[in-house]
Formats: C-alpha cells, structure tokens, sequence
C-alpha cells in the first residue's frame, strides 16, 4: 500500500456579525479561472470499491531506478513489474527520465505497458454531521475549495435545501453518555474531484452565508476565521484516490432552531 494520511480538526465558535466587504488579502488560492460544483447531488453509491492492502507494493520510479543502478537484470525487473505493476510516471517525460538513469529499454517497455493508469480525479466522500434538534444552518452554505493549477475549483452544498428533504444515505447517530444525550442527523455525499495537476494542493472548507462565492477572498472576515485550511500531496498514480471530508454543525445555545458550524476534518489515502 502507498498511503498518505492527513488530518486536522478544528473546532470554533463565532457569533455571525452583519457583513463587510473583505479585505484584499493573499490566499493560496489562484484567481484565473473558477469552476463550480453543487455537491448535494452526489451519492455515496458513486464511490469505487476499496481494494484489498497488499503486501507486496507497486514499484516507484525510484525504486525501478535504484533497482536497475543496482545490477538487477531487465528480464528480472520486468517480472517485478508484471507481478506487482507499477506506480510510475509513464509519461514521455516520466519514460525519459527512467532512460537517462540508465534503465532498460525492455524495462520501458513494461512500464508503459503495466504502469498504472495516471490518477485524473480524486474520489470524496463527505459527512454533514447536525448535532442536536434544529431545524437549518446558520450560514446556509457549506464551501470547499481546492487549488488545481490556475484553477480554484468550488463545491458548494445548500443546506436548507439538503436538510429538507430525506437524503438517500441519511442516518440519525445516538452518541449520548448518562449524563448527557445527544441525537446526531448524519448525511453522507459522494463525489469526484477532477484535478489536472500532480503534487501539492490545498484545500480550504468555509461556511457562509452567501450563495455565489467563486473564491475564498469572497468570505467575510468573520467566516474566514472559522475557516480550516488543509494541504494534501497528490499522487500520479495509485490504485485509489480517496479523500474524506467531515463538518460538524451543534445546535446554537441561543438560537435553538439554527445549527453552527463547528469545524471540519480532511483526510485523504492513497493505496
């Protein structure tokens, strides 16, 4: 398995103040070009099956390299390859690179052919947690944002509209103790990411009151302080590209009809 695992929880109360025109301010974000998505369409049935962990992983680039330096025969890293595929870069770039460190032809060869497919999207599944009885959301949108290149790409949910209607993949959470009871409404979507560009990216999960944000430099002061921001390195290849997004929302203590965002969690892993 080629795992990578990053999380963070964060957990911020703020009362929501009118609104002002943000600040100009530098964020990780591009400004070019924007690309929006409705996330309450998904379905958690659109997530790909979880292979099974192996032992034995697939090579890397390096390790071909490191392999090929090392003495072993061609006909011996062709067989590795075909026994337990590769992760590599099987892009005219990527074979060049292998070429100039001396790999095999032959080896080349069964990199293009046994090589996995270059990752084009990452699957998200999202988890909406409503802690307590209310009825709707404070800041009636929840943002995510991720970085691709020159593109922001923004997913939105309208809660309002998630909250009133029977989700497909809706369940109610007991997590009460004895001394205090607690009723969660669970709501699960799924989705894709497309991403075009390989390596580091960020992400930044927002809750607002408005419903055409295009950029996070559009949040409020306010929102962008309960904001979390997380960063995910993004593979070429892997056998899986899954990536879990949890927002919590609690009951206001003295609006007891309205949910708050209390914060997110991001995670993501590669196999």
């Amino acid at each position: 398995m080629i795992a990578q695992l990053l999380a963070a929880a964060v957990a911020l109360t703020t009362a929501q103040a009118p609104r002002a025109a943000a600040p100009s301010v530098s964020l990780p974000f591009p400004s070019g070009d924007v690309q929006t998505y409705n996330i309450i369409q998904w379905d958690p049935n659109q997530l790909p099956r979880i292979y099974e962990r192996s032992d034995q992983l697939p090579l890397t680039d390096e390790e071909l390299t490191k392999l090929s330096q090392a003495g072993f025969e061609p006909a011996q890293l062709v067989k590795m390859i075909e026994e337990r595929r590769c992760a590599c870069d099987a892009s005219a770039d990527g074979l060049i690179r292998l070429k100039k460190a001396g790999v095999d032809k032959t080896v080349l060869a069964a990199v293009s052919r046994h090589g996995l497919a270059p990752n084009r999207q990452l699957d998200i599944l999202v988890t909406l947690d409503f802690t307590g009885e209310s009825r709707t959301a404070r800041e009636a949108f929840l943002y995510f944002f991720v970085d691709d290149g020159d593109i922001t790409r923004v997913f939105s949910a309208n809660l309002p509209e998630l909250l009133q209607r029977r989700n497909s993949h809706e369940t109610m959470v007991d997590r009460s103790d004895i001394m205090v009871a607690r009723t969660v409404r669970r709501i699960q979507l799924a989705g894709h990411v497309p991403l075009k560009t390989y390596g580091a990216h960020r992400v930044m999960v927002a809750a607002s009151a408005s419903p055409t944000l295009t950029h996070p430099s559009q949040l409020t002061p306010q929102e962008r302080a309960k904001a979390q921001t997380y960063s995910f390195d993004y593979p070429r290849a892997s056998l899986q590209s899954l990536c879990r997004l949890t927002a919590g929302y609690r009951r206001d203590a003295v609006l007891a009809y309205k949910w708050n965002f209390e914060g997110s969690r991001f995670e993501c892993e590669w196999n």
